[in-house]
């Protein structure tokens, strides 16, 4: 009876590592997709084996030139057999030891890059290259993570803006998390900026699609192509058309400029605030007043001198606020 017992354990052991084996290989390949990542994510959830398998064979395989010590000389290919994967892991015990008592770790460690994070300061820029390709500017004073490889791409802008450029992979969608929403992309140019009780998406380039946050179509929903902008508020989502130019001029902060045309000074003096410790303060009875031009992003005195030379108003330094009034 133990002998029969021992056996059924032994054949459920071997095809729980051929499993693993599989998946893995078939990882490599070009046509690894999404029923795939799906397949693999439920049979890790079925069981701590399935889990421990897989965790040992991942590490050790990753630990080498992935199959090419499993391909024969002249290049053909090869489907490792358990008892062969095996015979080549017991080589690896040192790296089986070091995982030995990981058999907890989670799925989520097995199939999700590393997070990590990046931030500005009040007048930081900063480009992120990441491991697939993409390129993101992160303007002032924003924080970004980051979860991205060659298979999982999702990142989750906390505050601030953005501008990406998404290397094109149809098969792995790049994804934005922006509080409750997502943006959806496979390859684009793009804006995000998330202030406390304002969203913004304008695409320069190809298509994305705007969601709630768990993905799901809804009245909100709305696919974006160059010009398109979708401003989201508490109560309210619209979706206006801009130039691709205007959006252009909006991206002046990649190059150390904010660009104004027929702006009013009010929102003129919001955008350099995002800027500088230095604070401007516009007293109602002018905020309405327009202005044009072109300003480094730490230039506040010139910016107060145009409106004092050019629209004839008023100019006081209090502290660390220049107050502008008739």
């Amino acid at each position: 009876m133990n002998g029969a017992h021992n056996t059924a354990i032994a054949s459920s052991a071997r095809e729980i590592k051929a499993r693993a084996a599989a998946f893995l290989e078939r990882r490599d390949c070009a046509e690894w997709g999404p029923d795939d990542q799906v397949a693999l994510a439920a049979w890790l959830a079925e069981s701590s084996a399935h889990r421990i398998a897989y965790l040992r064979l991942n590490v050790a395989w990753s630990r080498t030139e992935r199959l090419a010590a499993l391909r024969p000389p002249d290049g053909e290919a090869l489907t490792p057999t358990p008892r062969a994967l095996w015979r080549w892991l017991g080589a690896s015990a040192a790296a089986l030891i070091v995982v030995a008592g990981l058999g907890a770790i989670g799925v989520n460690y097995l199939l999700q890059p590393r997070e990590r994070v990046y931030a500005t300061a009040l007048g930081g820029h900063q480009t992120v290259r990441l491991d697939d390709g993409s390129r993101i500017e992160l303007n002032t004073n924003t924080t970004l993570r980051a979860a991205v490889n060659t298979r999982h791409r999702t990142v989750w802008l906390d505050g601030g803006e953005a501008f990406f450029q998404i290397a094109h992979d149809t098969k792995h969608p790049f994804i934005v998390m922006v509080g409750d929403h997502r943006v959806t992309v496979l390859g684009t140019k793009f804006l995000v900026r998330r202030d406390t009780s304002r969203l913004e998406v304008a695409v320069v380039e190809g298509r994305v699609r705007f969601d709630d946050a768990d993905g799901h179509i809804s009245p909100q929903s709305a696919l974006l192509t160059p010009g398109d902008v979708v401003i989201a508020t508490s109560s309210v989502i619209s979706v206006p058309k801009r130039p691709v130019q205007a959006l252009t001029s909006e991206l002046g902060w990649r190059h150390g400029v904010v660009v104004f045309d027929n702006t009013t000074l009010a929102d003129a003096a919001a955008e350099f605030n995002r800027y500088n410790q230095q604070k401007l303060v516009v007293d109602t009875a002018v905020a309405k007043l327009t202005i044009g031009g072109t300003f480094r992003t730490s230039d506040i005195k010139l910016f107060a001198r145009v409106a004092k030379d050019v629209l004839g108003l008023r100019v006081e330094t209090r502290g660390d606020t220049d107050v502008i009034s008739r």
